[in-house]
């Protein structure tokens, strides 16, 4: 007891990922491949991070059991591409301002379209089951399947490529070491949102109310707060951050099919889970966690790549069976 809470004081949680990059540096043996598969993993681990953050939000704030969540992150991947394609024009100009106007034009797309999305699927689909778990899980995986036969329906079988600006294309090259530029985007763009969602939460009255309503919600409607809408507005942010995590993968991948977000929420809720319920911060100790995870064994023992994620949660919840950074107390 006494030696977790001086783990606890000395952030020794927060530490984690620093302290795989150490061990995972003599056992990979060469720097530069070290400092690639690191960057990686960090720029892996931060689009991760945009698609779990909501679902723990989702999931931890308000006790919904959403498998319905990946829905969001494969329709913000394809109409990212979408609008991409569309903007070629700009995305291959001589000009740093059309590159990253098209960027921004498809993650916003991506982003618009979760929160219309996320507020339908919260009005029809989740309200009718709230506080009933099992049902939570058979409609959601409805939702799901639906969701994917429409993304058929609408872009095809066929894989999608999706290209890149020109101002993310190429590497920047440190000596041995060759970093792509769009893994360095990837990075500030989720830390962006991270910063952005600790401090509405953590610092504003709007995250305020929202912990209140969790604690103990008839208090605060009392109050006269409509507690209901700030729900929505929760599940509305998770759907877009969802989507906009999937803009992002779609051009880490260059490549995506309508099954891209089934194969990404194992890891959505695995960082979840390894995090905590309803934590930012356990989020993105979580994602970044798994991103380095995934690369450095990957890198190493080849074999046990897929295993890898499933390892580290095992271990982690054995250790710490409420998350890294759990929100809610048990």
């Amino acid at each position: 007891m006494k030696t977790g809470m001086t783990l606890e004081r000395l952030g020794g949680v927060n530490l984690l990922p620093i302290a795989l990059m150490i061990v995972a540096l003599p056992l990979i043996g060469s720097f530069s491949s070290w400092a690639t598969l690191t960057v990686a993993g960090l720029a892996m681990g931060m689009m991760i991070f945009l698609m779990a953050s909501g679902l723990s939000l989702v999931f931890g704030l308000m006790d919904v059991l959403n498998f319905g969540h990946s829905a969001f992150i494969s329709f913000g991947a394809f109409i990212a591409a979408t609008v991409l394609a569309a903007l070629a024009a700009w995305m291959r100009a001589d000009s740093v301002t059309l590159n990253f106007l098209a960027l921004f034009a498809a993650i916003g797309a991506a982003a618009l379209f979760g929160l219309v999305a996320g507020w339908f699927f919260e009005r029809v689909i989740v309200r009718p089951v709230y506080r009933d778990h099992l049902r939570q899980i058979l409609i959601t995986i409805g939702a799901l399947i639906i969701a994917e036969q429409l993304l058929l329906a609408i872009w095809g079988g066929s894989p999608l490529p999706v290209a890149r600006p020109a101002i993310l294309e190429g590497s920047i090259i440190l000596g041995d070491v060759a970093i792509e530029v769009y893994r360095i985007f990837a990075f500030f763009l989720g830390l962006t949102v991270f910063v952005a969602l600790y401090l509405t939460l953590n610092r504003t009255r709007i995250g305020l109310l929202i912990r209140a309503g969790v604690e103990n919600r008839e208090m605060v409607e009392s109050l006269g707060f409509r507690i209901d809408r700030l729900f929505i507005a929760v599940f509305m942010a998770g759907s877009a951050l969802a989507a906009m995590g999937g803009a992002m993968w779609a051009g880490y991948q260059g490549l995506i099919s309508a099954s891209l977000g089934g194969e990404l929420l194992v890891l959505v809720f695995i960082v979840v889970i390894i995090g905590g319920l309803g934590s930012i911060e356990g989020s993105l100790l979580g994602a970044l966690m798994v991103g380095l995870m995934g690369n450095y064994v990957a890198f190493i023992f080849p074999k046990l790549a897929l295993a890898s994620n499933m390892l580290l949660m095992l271990a982690i919840l054995l250790w710490r069976p409420w998350g890294l950074r759990p929100a809610i107390t048990h």
